[in-house]
């Protein structure tokens, strides 16, 4: 059951680019539909589980969890609905390189000569995915390619904080990053249609309102069968597991004509996976297996 938990969780990360499509489709920006779920989420979970406020009094760190957890959900809910899914996903999942740079940074855990493998397999992977004959250097080519590789970068640092606080309540981080996704993806929204960036709401009838609560209702029991699987499995079978997403954003992008799967794709995406699985089994610098269970996503 844990492992069937973890399983749905990916599968709702991985194909939640098609309502997010929808959504668009029906006249709402992604971003403005990210902001609008999150806020309603954040405002239900804080009214019907008030204890969970309390915690942040005590763990102040809880707010840059939040603003953590809102840029990883903006650069990616934008990014995979303006760009090539499976390339966008792959990028983003360059948790191996992030999350050996921050770990050295913020938690004094220095890299070790196989951690720095792992970023090399990743660095090779994505100059692969990148390089491609109209461009002369493997670098973020479009606003996807970027936004893909910051909601990843914002992804390793949500974990980093997910570490440093793995002492607060479960349910006070969930509320803290739900919060911040509501603030990030509401603050983008509104800097965006002011500058002309980003369409506003449609006026007319909410056409998107059926796929926008389907999409919430999904990021809501994703994240409790999540909660529910970390917990009771390894932190390495927990990531071993999530990689899933890759192959469901893969197959439901490629099978819907939203992202490609060329030679190139194929060996670069295999290359950082590859540096991902390697990351997934590594030993913490004590020597000792890290059978913590990380909130790995509790949203993308």
């Amino acid at each position: 059951m844990p492992a069937l938990a973890l399983i749905f969780n990916a599968f709702v990360w991985g194909v939640s680019w098609f309502p997010f499509r929808q959504i668009e489709a029906h006249g709402l920006h992604p971003v403005w539909a990210t902001a609008l779920i999150y806020a309603l989420i954040f405002v239900a979970m804080g009214w019907l589980r008030r204890h969970t406020w309390r915690a942040f009094a005590a763990y102040p760190a809880l707010v840059l969890l939040g603003l953590a957890a809102g840029f990883t959900n903006v650069g990616f809910n934008w990014a995979v609905t303006q760009g090539d899914v499976v390339r966008v996903v792959l990028l983003f999942y360059l948790m191996p390189l992030w999350s050996v740079l921050l770990a050295w940074l913020f938690l004094g855990e220095r890299p070790t000569p196989s951690a720095l493998a792992r970023v090399a397999l990743a660095l090779v992977g994505v100059a692969v995915v990148l390089k491609t004959p109209e461009v002369d250097w493997p670098v973020p080519a479009s606003l996807p390619d970027w936004l893909g590789v910051a909601a990843g970068f914002a992804f390793a640092v949500t974990n980093i904080l997910l570490r440093r606080l793995r002492a607060a309540p479960g349910e006070s981080r969930a509320l803290a990053m739900f919060g911040g996704c509501a603030l990030v993806a509401g603050a983008t929204a509104l800097a965006g249609t002011a500058l002309g960036a980003i369409a506003a709401p449609p006026l007319g009838a909410p056409g998107w309102l059926g796929w926008a609560a389907l999409l919430g209702a999904g990021f809501v029991f994703a994240n409790v069968c999540l909660q529910y699987g970390a917990a009771r499995l390894t932190a390495s079978a927990t990531s071993v597991i999530m990689l899933s997403e890759v192959l469901f954003a893969s197959v439901s992008s490629v099978a819907f004509g939203a992202g490609s799967m060329d030679t190139r794709i194929w060996i670069g995406g295999a290359l950082i996976v590859l540096a991902a699985l390697w990351s997934s089994f590594a030993r913490t610098p004590n020597g000792e297996d890290d059978r913590r269970s990380p909130l790995l996503k509790d949203m993308p």
